[in-house]
Formats: structure tokens, sequence, C-alpha cells
């Protein structure tokens, strides 16, 4: 069984598929941290992650770099979005994505294409959305408790850029499934969306 999670960022969409792969004993992968790694290989190796040659080179990062606490920074986040745009990215990542996805017994994968490009035979799809202020928020919260200064309305701007890159690109923009759920976590807190989530699988699961 193959569950595919996507949506934008802070949306929810890593917690939500972190319980799910819980609750059905399913390997997990945060496809997020692949293009956050590229986007820090990039930076550390001088590059700019505009340019699809070095966005490129980025992709071959040690795997100890996963790891590396920084790729949850807003800046890594930042480079990831700049990075994913790439075909060239894209392509060199899918095989790596698409073996995970289709393991023996299954797997839970999020990001922004899984229902549309790299598992779209999925049992179970789902689009986990939110408004912009409330990912903003959520964030915000999320970098204070790390000790880190940044502005609420600086993170709300960055989430919109990320959003117009990742919805305007030419391969792979970040749309949901025609078949995929759409979850609004907006108003929801993460139990909330977790047993939301959780009830959606059970009854895409009911299908087959």
């Amino acid at each position: 069984m193959i569950i595919a999670v996507d949506g934008p960022t802070a949306s929810g969409k890593g917690t939500i598929a972190r319980a799910l792969a819980a609750r059905f004993r399913l390997p997990h992968l945060d496809t997020g941290l692949l293009y956050r790694a590229v986007g820090r290989q990039v930076a550390l190796n001088g590059g700019n992650p505009d340019d699809p040659a070095d966005a490129l080179a980025g992709c071959d990062f040690p795997d100890r770099l996963i790891e590396d606490p920084e790729l949850r920074s807003e800046e890594c986040g930042g480079l990831a979005s700049r990075v994913s745009v790439h075909p060239e990215v894209r392509r060199a990542l899918y095989e790596l994505q698409r073996s995970f996805a289709m393991r023996a017994g299954g797997a839970v994968l999020d990001g922004r294409d899984i229902g549309t490009v790299i598992a779209p035979e999925a049992e179970v799809k789902l689009f986990v959305t939110a408004s912009v202020a409330a990912r903003a928020e959520r964030r915000f919260r999320e970098m204070q408790a790390q000790g880190r200064s940044v502005s609420l309305a600086a993170i709300a701007a960055d989430l919109e850029a990320r959003d117009r890159r990742d919805r305007t690109r030419t391969t792979a923009p970040l749309v949901p499934a025609a078949d995929a759920v759409l979850l609004d976590t907006s108003d929801l807190g993460p139990a909330e969306a977790i047993s939301a989530a959780i009830a959606i699988a059970e009854r895409s699961i009911a299908r087959f």
C-alpha cells in the first residue's frame, strides 16, 4: 500500500505522514528533505541555486547531510524551492523516491508531487493545505522554539514566494492529484488533523 501526502510548506503534511506511517506500520520518506539537501549542498559548494548546472551538482550530496539540522531552517527551505524548479534536479531524485515508494509492503511519502508524479498509483492520496496566515504562524512558533530570530511577516512573504514557485514551475507543479482528498488544516490542531487524515486513509483503503 502506498500513501501519498502532498501539500505546501507548513501545511502539516509531514506530521500527518509520520502519523500515517506509524498507524499502518509503513516506512516513511520526507521527500522535501532531499531537495533541502540539494539546496544545502549547492550553498556549501558556493553555487547558485537558480543555475541548473549548479543545482544538478548539488544532487551529489553525502548521505550524512540528510541528518544536518540546518536542513530544517527557513534558508534551506527557500533553497529547496529554488533548486526544485529545475527538471534536471527532479529527474535526478525521481528514481530514489520511486524505488522507496515501490518497496515491498508499501510506504508513506510526503512532498509536492507524490500523487501526481512519483506514485500516481497510490491507494491513498491526500493533499494537505492551509492558509498562508496559519502556516506562517506555525513556522514562526517552530523557529522561535529553535531560538531562531525571524519575523512573522518575513515568513509569510517567504511562504507566498515558495508557493508561487512550486505552483508555476513547468515540471511537476504543486497541484492536487485528480483523485486526491483535500484536507484543510487551517483551523485544526495536530491531533485533529491526524485523526482526519487517518479517517480519510481508512475510507480510501476500504475501497480497494
